[in-house]
């Protein structure tokens, strides 16, 4: 089975209380790590990072992590959180992985591993615990203000797809809960005249009566922005075109040539759009005074898009204005944010 293992601290089993298994478990990437647990605090030691295609169940993986952690730490793990991307079952128990040909279940990971007890949380609810356990360098400021201790924090991203979850402040717990939230799928705020003919073009492409926010801004969402420029014929032909209409991997390619490509140029700046005008929407329902934190895989490789022009989208209100100036927005540069979270809630929920 193929993965990258990585350590970050040297065990000492005496140093924790108990050791937990963590997931972060999505369409292309399926992480685990093992976090060894004091005072409620959890420290992530050794992390697995497997492609969820190459996967035949989640069981697979996590059973190699349990063995790793009892072969290579002496240590028997009998606890874990997984962070799934999908729509968790009423009671908890299951959800099927977005874009992924196995699903998670709690019967079966008891049933085919030696795990005793098991928490299923959404995967953008463990990016919002994540956030708990971020230090300075693992964010960048887009937007800087004072934020208001203790007050909403407002968390989104776009990658495979669409998260949003509101965090609230838990006095008990002196620690931040999040909100879940299917907001992605909400629909999508088309303002211009090229908003309303990009939804016309994706409506009719995906044979939809609705368009929804995931569909502008998450990787397939590029894909669409893309197509629909190339349909409108605005953009003539390139020298990247070809190379980019036949991959089946369109949101790489348009990222890589977004600084060489006029379509692929136009298409983040549709996206940045839409992007700014979503966080500014989940802001003001959340009123996120303490601050506003943009996570997912495609924010991180186009930093650019975060720029003077993003934050006056943002700020850009007839009687809020005032209110989203206070608020901060930062850059989430962990890759492991969802990781960090769900080793966080397992640390709090088992």
């Amino acid at each position: 089975m193929n993965y990258v293992k990585k350590e970050y601290k040297k065990l000492n089993k005496n140093s924790y209380r108990s050791f937990i298994l963590a997931g972060d478990i999505g369409g292309t990437n399926c992480n685990l790590g093992v976090f060894g647990v004091k005072n409620s605090h959890p420290s992530l030691l050794v992390s697995f990072h497997f492609k969820s295609w190459e996967l035949r169940a989640l069981h697979d993986a996590v059973n190699e992590a349990l063995a790793y952690s009892k072969d290579n730490y002496k240590i028997n793990i009998t606890k874990a959180c997984f962070a799934v991307a999908g729509v968790l079952s009423a009671n908890g128990d299951y959800a099927q992985i977005t874009n992924a040909k196995w699903d998670a279940s709690r019967k079966i990971l008891l049933k085919k591993t030696n795990l005793k007890k098991i928490a299923l949380i959404n995967d953008f609810e463990a990016v919002g615990y994540g956030i708990n356990t971020l230090a300075k360098k693992d964010v960048m400021a887009i937007k800087k203000a004072k934020p208001t201790p203790k007050a909403p924090i407002l968390v989104i991203g776009a990658g495979t797809g669409l998260g949003k979850t509101t965090l609230v402040y838990d006095r008990h717990q002196k620690a931040y809960k999040p909100i879940p939230s299917e907001a992605g799928h909400s629909d999508f705020a088309a303002q211009s005249k090229l908003d309303f003919e990009l939804v016309d073009f994706i409506r009719k492409r995906k044979k939809a009566k609705s368009v929804s926010y995931e569909q502008v801004l998450s990787g397939q969402g590029l894909g669409n922005i893309y197509l629909f420029l190339r349909n409108n014929k605005k953009f003539k032909a390139a020298k990247y075109t070809k190379e980019i209409d036949k991959s089946k991997s369109k949101p790489e390619l348009i990222s890589k040539y977004r600084k060489a490509d006029k379509t692929c140029k136009e298409t983040f700046e549709i996206f940045k759009i839409a992007y700014a005008g979503f966080a500014k929407n989940m802001a003001l329902d959340g009123l996120a005074l303490g601050g506003v934190y943009i996570a997912g895989g495609i924010a991180p490789k186009n930093r650019e898009i975060f720029d003077k022009s993003f934050v006056k989208i943002f700020e850009e209100s007839l009687k809020m204005g005032h209110i989203l100036k206070r608020m901060p927005i930062y850059l989430i540069l962990n890759y492991d944010v969802g990781l960090l979270g769900a080793g966080f809630a397992g640390s709090r929920l088992l």
